[in-house]
């Protein structure tokens, strides 16, 4: 098999970027910038730690993301599994990447920067939901902000609702932890309690 070893390898077959893949990265959020992490419900963070990559969801109202100002950002922590591979990443290498997408934009923007776990009481107050404040909040220094075009989101047809696929043609987590398990975890009463399980803790 034929693979890429060097860079210039690698420029040789793609050749230079066009202006306007450059000249879009920012280092700073900008008020362009801004509407989108504002109007977005979910991101993915990427982080790396001694353990290896880590590439999680994360998902609320539109806005859960807050912009303290243009080098600063937020987001809560809101409940989960536990495992918090992101934030053991972060405790002892703080770089990490955001994807946030909006659903019917076809725009996606990234950011990088450098991130610090606060449990500051003021900070994990103004996150409340119901009353429920999360468990501490992830507070992103900025270095770069850049839109990515298009392409991805128009080749996958991803908001097109006659492309969604049915849930009932695909294993389900209860499913799959049986598999894995061979019936020790999981199964149809995992997937039957879940949704309550869910609703009762999503903050």
């Amino acid at each position: 098999m034929a693979v890429i070893t060097s860079i210039e390898q690698l420029e040789a077959i793609y050749g230079a970027p066009q202006e306007a893949s450059l000249v879009k990265v920012t280092n700073h959020v900008t008020d362009e910038y801004r509407a989108i992490i504002e109007a977005s419900p979910f991101a993915a963070l990427a982080t790396a730690g001694p353990e290896g990559l880590d590439c999680s969801p994360r998902g609320d109202e539109p806005g859960f993301v807050r912009v303290i100002d243009a080098t600063r950002l937020a987001m809560p922590d809101r409940r989960g599994n536990n495992r918090i591979d992101s934030f053991r990443n972060i405790v002892r290498d703080p770089r990490m990447a955001l994807l946030f997408l909006v659903p019917g934009l076809g725009v996606t923007l990234r950011v990088n920067g450098r991130a610090t776990l606060s449990i500051d009481r003021d900070l994990l107050a103004s996150f409340a939901v119901q009353g429920k404040a999360p468990r501490s909040v992830m507070v992103v220094a900025v270095d770069e902000v850049y839109f990515q075009c298009a392409r991805a989101i128009v080749r996958s047809k991803l908001w097109d609702p006659s492309r969604h696929a049915d849930p009932a043609a695909l294993p389900t987590p209860g499913r799959i932890l049986a598999a894995i398990t061979e019936g020790r975890v999981g199964g149809e009463a995992y997937d039957r309690e879940w949704p309550k399980r869910a609703a009762n803790t999503l903050w």
